[in-house]
């Protein structure tokens, strides 16, 4: 079983900087697709950005410009850096994993979840 574990959470102003990074273990295939997502306080849960099992990346037009998603495959560690940091970015942030060939870009369909880290970001 995929397990997720997130870090990288904080509060900074408005403008700043933030990197997220999620460890991932427990993978059968050397192939996966993962994402992270975010949900506010009275908000439903949203695809921030995401990576394919190819490589392709999505990104939410809301974060586009701002947000980057990488993975280093030797760490199974996925990254979220967050740049130009805006009070409406404050949620808390979930990473999400699929074991195998996989594209599921923004849509939640992803099996496996990781606990969230909060992020703040006051103006």
């Amino acid at each position: 079983q995929v397990q997720l574990v997130e870090s990288g959470g904080g509060s900074v102003q408005a403008g700043g900087s933030l990197r997220l990074s999620c460890a991932a273990s427990g993978y059968t295939y050397s192939s996966h697709c993962m994402a992270w997502f975010r949900q506010a306080p009275g908000k439903e849960r949203e695809g921030v950005a995401a990576r394919s099992a190819g490589g392709r990346t999505t990104y939410a037009d809301s974060v586009k410009g701002r947000f980057t998603i990488s993975q280093d495959n030797a760490k199974n560690t996925l990254y979220l850096q967050m740049n130009s940091l805006k009070p409406e970015d404050t949620a808390m942030y979930y990473c999400a994993a699929e074991d195998g060939w996989c594209d599921w870009g923004l849509r939640a369909l992803y099996k496996n979840w990781g606990q969230g880290t909060q992020v703040t970001v006051s103006s």
